[in-house]
């Protein structure tokens, strides 16, 4: 019976990590509005418990009515993050290049497994608690892993990427339209950073610095908020094995 409910929870959890990534291919819109509103909801609770923590830290007064203030600026930091994830989710996913994003959501769900499962190890080794640890320190590593996997892409040059501008995005794009033409932008700028950067360190020392550099890397929020909720409801889950 233990085994069976492993298999079962395993097989849930890569059934919600290929959901996360079939939505941002095939609904983006509805991805980056869902996005948003996860990282609202989970961000605004988690900002105002770190800020309670924090501010015996930074004042050995706190300063007056301190509970307003915790709420505000929490409120404030999770409203912001979760504009920028529903950006970042929307700019990830939308595009007019079929094979381009199929690859990109495939770079997406490995990192967002590889999260998940690194969510689980410090559960179980550490007793970390996922929603807590990954919100906060699982950004970076994963928007790391996520940019990473982004290198294989090709990037176009700057005079392909001129020759594009002037002849084939029209005047008043598509959202679509526009959001291509971002990512390729922002491949080309990648490229250039590894170029100098190579002028320096070995090329693949480069390679590894421009992906820490990417714009990519902002990706890693998105990631590490879907592989909490995810690691979340599976603990949730595992408590209740009959």
């Amino acid at each position: 019976m233990h085994i069976i409910f492993n298999g079962l929870m395993m097989a849930l959890e890569l059934a919600a990590i290929f959901a996360v990534a079939w939505t941002g291919f095939t609904a983006p819109l509805i991805f980056a509005a869902g996005t948003a509103l996860l990282a609202l909801g989970v961000g605004a609770a988690l900002e105002i418990a770190r800020l309670r923590y924090e501010f015996p830290f930074y004042f050995d007064r706190p300063p007056g009515r301190s509970m307003i203030v915790i709420v505000t600026v929490g409120a404030l930091e999770a409203i912001t993050k979760a504009v920028l994830a529903g950006v970042v989710g929307l700019l990830t996913f939308l595009g007019t290049d079929q094979e381009r994003l199929k690859f990109v959501a495939v770079i997406f769900a490995i990192s967002l497994f590889l999260g998940v499962q690194a969510v689980r190890f410090l559960m179980d080794r550490l007793k970390a608690r996922p929603m807590r640890w990954g919100y906060f320190r699982l950004a970076a590593p994963l928007g790391l892993l996520f940019s990473a996997g982004l290198t294989f892409l090709p990037a176009p040059g700057i005079t392909e990427l001129a020759k594009r501008a002037a002849f084939d995005l029209p005047t008043k794009p598509t959202m679509e339209q526009a959001s291509e033409f971002l990512f390729l932008l922002k491949q080309s700028f990648d490229e250039i950073v590894v170029r100098m950067l190579s002028w320096v360190f070995d090329p693949a020392l480069a390679q590894a610095i421009g992906a820490v550099v990417s714009v990519n890397m902002l990706s890693g929020f998105v990631i590490a908020l879907y592989a909490v909720l995810i690691a979340e409801g599976i603990r949730t889950l595992e408590r209740r094995e009959p």
